[in-house]
């Protein structure tokens, strides 16, 4: 290969390692104006706090009713639009009760016969009675006469119960809502010979409120008795403990119910126990069958100290925070992680009012020095972004903080 090919062929690299090396110049990066590198930090807060738990929950109709017909005979008619709201008690179908109606005149009838029989046996048995003080009629006959006439008040009462069963076959034809609620899409159409019993005709599932159960692990189970038992946290067995859900398409959660049932045993197969919140739906915003997000009172108030979670970072196989000691030297600090409350993360291991780096973590090292911007935070703790320089509002970031308040 000839010089000029070789120079050809180099000059693509040497042009990359000039560019690169012209960047680093430029560039600046930490440090690269002779300073520590900056990092935001903020206070660590100590405030009242109450722990909440977060569960996924199915919503389910506190009544589902499968209608069907008490019965057997031909649907003559659906008596109510697919999918519509129904009161309890108001028609569904109608089946053909013209043989219900014609037993009811049949049994009616068996009645009268019945009765008829039952007068002649009374009025038979009075006129031997009478008969017997002069011997014209055998004890015998006596006996005989009340037998029959009991033996036709029987068959009367007979009749009567037979009378009220062909009543309620021809009730039955009208097949009604057993509670009021939604119904679903009609399974048979007119002219379908139907059973007693089968098929299903349409279901009904009540909507004047929801259900939402949810299961919760053997362990957060065993946290709430514990509560329970120092009196820390009201148990739900005992008091409608208030719960708030948001749907899958919601922000938070914006409803707001209570505790309404807890099961007596845990699952061995799942380690867990079923739990059931009750909302209102009168307004009809849930439909049974939906997921969603439940939030529980997971104890009672108490005084924690707080760092924003994003703080937190994994040292190997322990988790820390990054504290900016006396002369902007960060020491990591070994902390134990508590509950999330509102984008803050409960420590055991912080002091409060200790400087903790929140953002430039990556820039940060043990034993190095930083220069810190202190940011400002809301009532809960949480920091305030500082302002892009140049913004309107805009206060330049001090150089570093002071050593007193990062000492405390």
């Amino acid at each position: 290969m000839s010089k000029k090919n070789l120079a050809l062929t180099l000059s693509p690299v040497l042009i990359a390692l000039l560019a690169a090396c012209g960047q680093k110049q430029e560039g600046g990066g930490p440090g690269a104006h002779g300073g520590p590198p900056p990092v935001s930090v903020a206070p660590a807060t100590q405030r009242e706090v109450q722990e909440f738990d977060e569960f996924t929950a199915r919503l389910e109709a506190p009544d589902t009713v499968d209608v069907r017909s008490r019965v057997a005979g031909t649907v003559d008619a659906v008596r109510f639009k697919e999918g519509q709201l129904v009161k309890k008690g108001d028609p569904l179908f109608t089946i053909d009760a013209r043989a219900f109606k014609a037993d009811v005149a049949r049994v009616e009838a068996q009645i009268a016969a019945a009765r008829t029989q039952a007068e002649l046996a009374k009025t038979d048995l009075a006129r031997s009675e009478k008969l017997i003080s002069i011997n014209a009629v055998s004890q015998q006959e006596i006996d005989q006469l009340r037998s029959a006439l009991r033996s036709a008040e029987a068959n009367q009462k007979a009749a009567e119960a037979a009378l009220v069963q062909s009543k309620l076959n021809v009730e039955y034809a009208s097949v009604t809502a057993p509670v009021s609620g939604r119904t679903s899409r009609a399974n048979v159409t007119p002219g379908n010979l139907v059973g007693v019993g089968d098929p299903v005709l349409t279901t009904v599932v009540s909507s004047d409120k929801v259900y939402a159960y949810f299961d919760a692990s053997e362990a957060t189970y065993l946290k709430y008795m514990r509560a329970a038992r120092d009196g820390s946290r009201t148990s739900s067995r005992d008091v409608a403990n208030p719960v708030q859900m948001g749907l899958s398409n919601e922000q938070g959660y914006p409803h707001a119910g209570k505790m309404d049932f807890v099961d007596n045993r845990l699952n061995p197969a799942t380690a867990s126990i079923r739990g059931r919140a009750v909302f209102d739906n009168k307004q009809g915003l849930f439909t049974p069958g939906l997921f969603a997000r439940i939030k529980l009172v997971g104890s009672g108030n108490y005084n924690a100290v707080v760092v924003p979670d994003r703080a937190i970072t994994t040292d190997q196989t322990r988790k820390i925070v990054l504290i900016v000691g006396p002369n902007n030297i960060v020491q990591p600090r070994p902390v134990t992680p508590g509950a999330l409350i509102d984008g803050m993360r409960v420590v055991d291991g912080v002091k409060a009012g200790e400087m903790v780096i929140v953002d430039g973590l990556l820039r940060a090292f043990p034993g190095a020095p930083v220069t810190p911007q202190v940011l400002k935070v809301d009532d809960k703790g949480m920091p305030i972004p500082a302002a892009p320089p140049g913004a309107p509002g805009a206060a330049p970031a001090p150089a570093s903080a002071p050593a007193s308040a990062a000492s405390k």
